[in-house]
């Protein structure tokens, strides 16, 4: 089977569970259980996985992947990325919901509507979900993705709107003179909510 060409992360493996090899799974759809209903995984790296088993575990699912049988072979996935195509996907969304492969590539603009930079990639190390983006000539620039950082998502406008005090790039007194600094203790604000749109997210 080939690779997606329109790749969405689905969904990313932690620890070996037991020693049948059952895997602690972190998705990112609304519905933990739903990653099963879209067919064969994929990984970066080419491999597919076919789902057997899935039930939940706290935040986390329990899965059993056909082929994976002991925990030896569970062990070696930990860390694993999975994907499907974004054919598997459902088109239709309501106006507030995205996906968030989607919003790589949209563009960066302060309450002025200058455009600051882009999106290129949507991070989560644990935390919470993580816009990285690029601000000007600098790259890897992390800014948290709540509804107080990015007050406004416009995918079909190709943009989003960020506060820059929220966003923790500058401190409050510092707001009249942005100049896309990072402060990366500024991270300190509600969580923005996932919709339900699965591995995507809403306003």
């Amino acid at each position: 089977m080939t690779k997606p060409k329109n790749p969405v992360q689905m969904a990313v493996i932690g620890a070996a569970h037991g020693i049948k090899g059952e895997l602690r799974v972190k998705t990112f759809t609304a519905d933990p259980l739903a990653l099963a209903d879209y067919g064969p995984l994929h990984t970066k790296d080419g491999r597919v996985f076919e789902i057997a088993n899935i039930r939940p575990q706290g935040t986390v699912v329990v899965v059993r992947l056909k082929g994976v049988t002991d925990r030896n072979a569970a062990e070696a996935l930990t860390g694993t990325e999975l994907f499907v195509d974004r054919s598997a996907l459902p088109e239709a969304l309501d106006d507030d919901e995205f996906y968030h492969a989607d919003l790589v590539g949209l563009a960066v603009k302060d309450d002025a509507g200058e455009t600051l930079g882009k999106v290129t990639a949507v991070q989560n190390f644990g935390g919470g979900d993580i816009l990285e983006v690029t601000l000007g000539t600098r790259r890897g620039v992390l800014i948290p993705f709540t509804a107080a950082a990015v007050p406004q998502i416009a995918v079909s406008a190709g943009f989003i709107r960020i506060d820059p005090v929220a966003a923790g790039l500058v401190d409050d007194d510092e707001d009249d003179g942005f100049d896309g600094s990072q402060d990366e203790q500024g991270f300190n604000s509600k969580r923005r909510p996932r919709g339900p749109a699965d591995a995507g997210g809403n306003r």
